[in-house]
């Protein structure tokens, strides 16, 4: 009796995606199955306006135009495309609620594509910063931290989802850190620092656990020295089995100025890679990677790492 509660708990416990949007995700991805297809996207979503002619998809791509015509029908039927009359031209655009999807399938290793969405907002980005440093930073500063930001998450990260957005959040955390370290704004809160290496498992773990602990009583960031492209999906999970949120973090790469600005500065394997500053607290904890380990094994880590911040902020 005890087997078959325990069989029948678990089975209540599986829940399976809505067999309707398991099939519409099913459909999306055999539409993007198909290399000409992929190649026909990426051309689109890198034109300045996201939109494109048959004949020029076409010209660029050496085949005849009803070839390409079938391929656009077939993604404007499967919700991929949209198809807008101006005239006597049909103008062809990704449906926005699917960007995100093209962008992850037709990203290549030098991120053309990604940088072709990107600049169109790097501009918006730079205003808003522009706004919140006031008196601080001028346009020029902040606008070259914003380029730079975006240039180091999309080459060193792995990240294609959210990248403008992440980007603004990147460069206004560098930019505050700047700020701190050129005495331009008044902080009598502590700035922590924590690096790992994908800046994917343990020190998200960590800066999740003190956010949670110490709320607006000390500021903390995070960085890694070879950053990955999202968060351990198993770090999520075993901060939401404890309360604690991850608040849409994303791995991002170590620069200087936030070191500088950071009054402890906690390493977890990353070695020689984190640069060294006098008046800075530095901590090297040592603690098992969780890339590769069993849930129970990332529950150990995260056990182990809430010890060591409750430690810390005592100290803080």
């Amino acid at each position: 009796m005890v087997v078959d509660s325990a069989h029948r708990e678990a089975s209540e416990g599986l829940r399976p995606l809505d067999r309707a949007a398991a099939e519409e995700i099913a459909r999306g991805l055999r539409v993007m199955a198909d290399p000409t297809r992929v190649q026909l996207l990426g051309m689109i979503v890198a034109q300045p306006q996201g939109r494109a002619l048959v004949g020029e998809l076409a010209r660029a791509l050496e085949l005849s135009q009803p070839t390409v015509s079938h391929h656009m029908r077939i993604m404007a039927e499967e919700g991929l495309l949209n198809r807008e009359q101006v005239g006597r031209q049909a103008w062809y655009s990704v449906t926005p609620d699917r960007i995100s999807d093209v962008l992850e399938t037709t990203r290549s290793r030098s991120d053309q594509i990604a940088a072709a969405v990107a600049a169109p907002v790097l501009t918006r980005i730079t205003d808003d910063l522009t706004v919140r440093f006031h008196g601080i930073f001028s346009r020029q500063t902040v606008g070259r931290y914003v380029v730079e930001s975006y240039e180091l998450l999309a080459r060193q990260s792995q990240i294609t989802r959210y990248l403008p957005s992440f980007t603004a959040r990147f460069a206004g955390d560098r930019l505050r850190a700047l700020a701190a370290v050129e005495n331009r704004v008044p902080t009598d809160i502590p700035d922590v620092l924590f690096v790992c290496v994908q800046n994917a498992g343990r020190s998200q773990l960590a800066a999740a656990i003190l956010r949670s602990l110490a709320g607006d009583r000390v500021r903390v960031l995070t960085a890694g020295s070879a950053p990955a492209g999202a968060v351990n999906p198993m770090v999520v999970a075993a901060l939401d089995e404890i309360g604690v949120p991850v608040r849409g973090e994303y791995p991002k790469p170590l620069t200087d100025e936030v070191v500088r600005a950071a009054d402890y500065v906690i390493t977890m394997g990353c070695g020689d890679a984190c640069p060294v500053y006098p008046g800075r607290t530095y901590l090297d904890w040592q603690l098992a990677d969780p890339v590769g380990q069993s849930m129970d094994a990332v529950r150990t880590i995260r056990d182990e790492i809430t010890v060591l911040v409750r430690a810390l902020l005592t100290e803080l």
